[in-house]
């Protein structure tokens, strides 16, 4: 589904993307690779199918966990960031850094299963020790993880950045702390700030686009775009495109 969005008052003039600039923004994938896959063919088509000199894309994060195919995610973001011809920021989301995490300290193994390790894993053949208190267990899985890791996911994981700004445009995962500069925000409200951020009605330097909270539909205002539409439950995942003024949904 392709439908347009507005922007509401609030802020001195509408947010817009540099000149000559596309940008597609992908909320949170969840290890979804059946929605990621066109979603990304059909961004893609899109910008090459463009005379503009800038061609951006802008994965929000949680690319991984909860669904079945983390793994195909990563292959997937991996190829279109090899394209030539576009620019493709993958930022680090809470899921990422916790799977992250794991490689080097297998003890936070049974807290990142609860909220959708185990998916991950299986999804790389290594199956989590059925118990929460097995620390032996929990090593060998994550041992086993690291065997069964392209080196290409793991530059991925370790390249990570934790927001970018393009134009009128600040993309992070969770949001930004209010009161706090954008370009000082903290990587760990970068990747987790919620209530704070989604509560505070002042608006910040610029639009910050956003996943990591699910909503029935996507938010387009003055302050923010929220595009988590949980997308591992609900089977609906979501982009926005940023041309000039106007921003355009893909579902």
């Amino acid at each position: 589904m392709f439908s347009r969005l507005f922007q509401k008052s609030g802020r001195k003039g509408p947010a817009r993307t540099p000149p000559d600039c596309v940008v597609w923004a992908v909320g949170d994938i969840h290890g979804r690779s059946d929605l990621s896959g066109p979603l990304i063919q059909a961004i893609r088509a899109d910008l090459s199918a463009l005379s503009v000199g800038r061609r951006a894309i802008v994965f929000l994060g949680d690319h991984v966990d909860r669904g079945p195919d983390s793994r195909g995610v990563l292959d997937q973001v991996i190829e279109a960031a090899a394209d030539p011809s576009l620019e493709v920021h993958c930022l680090r989301g809470n899921h990422e850094d916790r799977m992250e995490a794991f490689l080097d300290d297998p003890a936070l193994g049974p807290g990142w299963c609860d909220y959708g390790g185990r998916e991950c894993l299986m999804s790389y053949g290594v199956v989590p020790p059925a118990m929460r208190g097995d620390p032996a267990g929990w090593t060998a899985a994550s041992q086993a993880l690291r065997a069964a890791l392209p080196d290409s996911h793991l530059r991925l994981l370790r390249g990570q950045g934790y927001s970018v700004a393009i134009g009128d445009y600040f993309f992070a995962h969770a949001g930004a702390r209010p009161g706090v500069a954008l370009e000082a925000q903290s990587s760990e409200d970068l990747m987790w700030v919620r209530q704070d951020f989604l509560d505070h009605p002042a608006p910040f330097e610029k639009v910050v686009v956003h996943g990591h909270t699910p909503a029935d539909v996507v938010v387009s205002d003055a302050r923010r775009i929220g595009l988590d539409t949980g997308a591992y439950a609900t089977n609906v995942l979501s982009a926005v495109r940023l041309e000039g003024e106007t921003r355009a949904l893909l579902q």
